[in-house]
């Protein structure tokens, strides 16, 4: 059975945003605009389901792209079982030097508004987790097809297989709708980084009026696409994409798309 990929529309804003350049090791320097991972991450946080998947198709730049440069104290250790004590120091030529504190530069934007376009991709019960058995706790047959065992005694075999299949992405449209609307989200989207929260909405192309993009030409460059956990899950290689801007709107291309760097 062919589904129908809905699209929907999010206005996300936020004051401050660093889409962090991972060429960029030390100091911190964002994007120009949104990065495609982090519009998805928006749309996770607000809903998702191991029977979907969201694909970004289009971002719109609503405010002029403005540029501020703060500093700030951050963990050097990596996070683990023992405890980070950030005020920890070492005798350094006779000078008591803090280990675990680092001051640091970022360069990020300010007063950011953006109108993410994203399809709602519903995933068939066979395409799902294929292989990964232990991740989900599904039973497989024969030929590693995934399908539900019902918690019902009074279900049978044959009436569960029928409600696998008359499964269909309706329900989790109206989920989103429904949380979207109301402003619900498993954790709190941000921009970038955590500590840069946003602010959404969903709206409804027919009936809302639609503020009109920047009005900018530009070529962005090579810009990070998305991690590519298909490929390996523990260690993903990263995916780029070079982007073109005309007249505030971004095309965004599909990840099988020739214009994937990969």
């Amino acid at each position: 059975m062919d589904y129908f990929d809905k699209e929907f529309c999010l206005e996300v804003w936020g004051p401050m945003a660093c889409f962090t350049r991972p060429e960029l090791k030390v100091e911190r320097v964002s994007y120009d605009v949104i990065t495609p991972s982090a519009a998805r991450a928006i749309f996770e946080a607000i809903f998702w389901k191991p029977a979907i998947h969201w694909q970004v198709t289009k971002i719109e730049v609503l405010n002029p792209i403005k540029w501020t440069s703060v500093r700030r104290n951050e963990v050097g250790a990596v996070a683990s079982k023992n405890p980070i004590y950030i005020d920890e120091v070492k005798e350094d030529n006779g000078k008591l030097k803090l280990i675990n504190r680092q001051q640091k530069n970022t360069l990020l934007l300010q007063d950011v508004r953006y109108r993410i376009w994203a399809k709602l991709c519903f995933i068939p019960m066979r395409q799902r987790v294929k292989g990964n058995k232990n991740k989900y706790q599904r039973w497989y047959d024969a030929n590693n097809d995934q399908y539900i065992v019902s918690r019902n005694p009074l279900i049978d075999d044959v009436e569960s297989d029928l409600l696998r299949k008359d499964e269909n992405p309706g329900k989790y449209n109206a989920m989103f709708e429904r949380r979207a609307s109301k402003g619900q989200c498993f954790n709190q989207p941000y921009l970038g980084t955590r500590e840069f929260s946003a602010s959404f909405r969903l709206v409804n192309p027919e009936t809302d009026v639609l503020d009109a993009p920047i009005a900018e030409n530009c070529d962005l460059g090579i810009m990070l696409y998305d991690m590519d956990f298909e490929a390996d899950l523990k260690n993903p290689p990263a995916m780029f994409y070079r982007v073109r801007m005309e007249n505030g709107v971004i095309i965004v291309p599909p990840k099988d798309s020739k214009e994937i760097l990969r």
